[in-house]
């Protein structure tokens, strides 16, 4: 699947073709989103012959794209329902990802009257998510798509979730930083919330992350895995390979990688490869069983 060019795949495998469901909600709101899955993705599909839709394939193991789905979240706001955002947990749906060929997430693509239009793999920041959604905007009206999407505030399945809990007050700037592309300064906002809230799990969770992205940026992940191939014991190059399995959703790749790297080296490197594996292991999640078996992993390769 290429993301140079706008191509198109074949969807039809997920779902047969069904009955349209009741009338489309109507809220007072201007929210844009919806959650998409295998039962009901034939639907969404179908919604793109009459409005845009937006398709952000995520996974609730990369807090990149969980970040980034916030981010598409506000940008499609703006369109008035000249775009819908239609998310997809790449972990509850494989057969979507399938389909889409993801690789890795976050994935981003547009669909046009039932066709996709690959946008962009990984995250950027708000001026490219704008630049995509514009040309993506011309191109439905050229193929005269001009229909607007219902909020998605009062009916469907999705509205029944409970709603999300507002943004914390605290972590304004760093998220604005953060939606710009700017992680130096939105490392900088959370280090400073650090050192005043030391030992707050979920600052230490977003700086972590917000590091990770930052060492991804811009990345090229065949470039990146072909570097670790053929140095295996190039330390930056296996880190850099450990960090976008992790961003993509391959986390236990990612942690054998560093545990069998730690058994391969020693003193310094050794530290700051081990170092490097419970980094991640905090953007992951401590509670993560997948953390607590590295953990023991990692305890066996050191010892």
């Amino acid at each position: 699947m290429s993301f140079s060019q706008p191509g198109a795949f074949d969807l039809s495998s997920l779902a047969q073709p069904r009955p349209a469901g009741g009338a489309a909600p109507t809220a007072d709101g201007a929210v844009y989103v919806i959650d998409a899955t295998e039962a009901d993705f034939q639907q969404v599909v179908e919604s793109s012959m009459r409005h845009l839709v937006v398709l952000s394939l995520w996974s609730p193991r990369s807090q990149p794209s969980v970040q980034f789905n916030e981010q598409l979240a506000r940008a499609t706001s703006a369109y008035g329902g000249a775009l819908q955002l239609a998310r997809v947990d790449v972990d509850a749906n494989p057969g979507i990802a399938q389909a889409l060929q993801a690789q890795s997430v976050p994935l981003v693509v547009g669909l046009v009257q039932g066709q996709p239009v690959p946008l962009f793999q990984g995250a950027v920041d708000d001026t490219e998510v704008k630049r995509f959604f514009d040309e993506l905007v011309r191109l439905a009206q050229q193929n005269g798509l001009t229909g607007r999407a219902q909020p998605s505030g009062s009916a469907g399945p999705a509205a029944e979730e409970p709603q999300e809990p507002e943004d914390d007050p605290r972590f304004a700037v760093a998220d604005e930083a953060y939606g710009r592309g700017d992680f130096d300064a939105a490392v900088t906002e959370y280090e400073k919330l650090l050192a005043q809230a030391p030992g707050d799990a979920e600052v230490i969770e977003r700086l972590a992350a917000t590091k990770l992205y930052a060492r991804v940026a811009g990345a090229d992940l065949q470039s990146a895995r072909q570097a670790a191939a053929d140095a295996p014991d190039d330390v930056d190059a296996q880190l850099l390979v450990a960090d976008l399995d992790v961003t993509g959703g391959h986390v236990e790749d990612a942690f054998l990688r560093l545990i069998d790297l730690v058994k391969r080296t020693a003193g310094d490197e050794r530290e700051r490869v081990r170092t490097h594996l419970v980094d991640l292991f905090t953007v992951v999640g401590l509670s993560d069983p997948r953390v607590a078996l590295a953990r023991r992993s990692l305890a066996a390769a050191l010892f």
